[in-house]
């Protein structure tokens, strides 16, 4: 009986701390985003003065624009990260995955806004690239679009966030039946079509989480649009920061709660896209 009791307090502890660390927060943030911002007080009310502020104004133009910035990182870490870890799951030997992967999370050892600052010094004017880029007689001068503009940041993100995106692939990846494939080839499909037609559909769950992971922190990002866009350069995450040092808690709490509200809606999609194509898979097994 005291087992019982031990197990089901183990399995409420996870319940538990969900409910107090992550959804009690977004909770609050919710409510205060219906509060009145009077002078540098914060009255509370139940007012949508905030949100009306926030979608008629330049800041939900802010909100698209990271949209589509984090689409387009999350792409293009896809491109980059699925091949990698294809290769490392069923080309690589088990010793080059393992350093490979350990590469991989050298980088995670450095603090994020440190190593957001050398991509500032690599892309300056007389940083490395740039340096490069004359040698080669590419440019007559260093170019100033390397950085503070639109290309700094998609870089940013990109090498923030794509190595996150690896991890989940090469576990989808490397967890397929290697024998599955091998009957596509004896049955005379070409490795393309065996490809799509079984190696792709049975690595979505990790497309699935690897999606996850760059969306969502592309889109909430502060640190790399402040060092690599320069000033007034504003994303979600550093547009929400500097709502807060103007001590505007409902705005931003209104503009955080609009962000997460995306981003569950976003998932939500995603869900029922990737259960929906499930289930049409099994019908199709069913009527054959």
């Amino acid at each position: 009986m005291m087992g019982k009791v031990a197990r089901k307090t183990l399995l409420a502890l996870p319940l538990l701390f969900t409910a107090v660390f992550l959804l009690l927060p977004l909770g609050l943030t919710v409510v205060i985003s219906f509060w009145e911002k009077v002078g540098l007080r914060v009255v509370p009310a139940f007012t949508l003065r905030s949100y009306a502020e926030f979608f008629s104004g330049v800041r939900f133009a802010v909100h698209e624009r990271s949209l589509l910035v984090a689409a387009e990182v999350t792409l293009a870490g896809l491109l980059f990260a699925y091949p990698i870890a294809y290769v490392l799951a069923l080309r690589a030997s088990r010793q080059t995955t393992r350093v490979v992967l350990l590469l991989f999370t050298i980088p995670f050892l450095v603090n994020h806004v440190i190593r957001t600052f050398s991509w500032s010094y690599l892309l300056s004017r007389s940083g490395p690239v740039n340096e490069a880029v004359v040698a080669l007689g590419l440019a007559d001068r260093p170019v100033d679009w390397l950085l503070y503009s639109d290309f700094a940041v998609f870089i940013g993100l990109l090498t923030s966030y794509m190595p996150f995106m690896v991890f989940p692939l090469w576990l989808a990846l490397a967890g397929i039946d290697r024998r599955l494939v091998e009957a596509s080839w004896l049955l005379g499909a070409p490795p393309l079509a065996s490809f799509f037609r079984i190696t792709l559909p049975l690595s979505l769950p990790g497309v699935f989480a690897a999606v996850i992971f760059g969306f969502v922190g592309s889109f909430g990002e502060s640190a790399v649009p402040i060092i690599l866009g320069g000033t007034g350069y504003q994303l979600m995450g550093n547009a929400i920061t500097s709502t807060l040092d103007v001590i505007n808690f409902p705005l931003a709490a209104a503009m955080s709660s609009v962000v997460v509200a995306t981003m569950l809606l976003l998932l939500a999609i995603w869900y029922v896209a990737f259960d929906l194509r499930s289930f049409l898979g099994k019908i199709l097994r069913w009527r054959l």
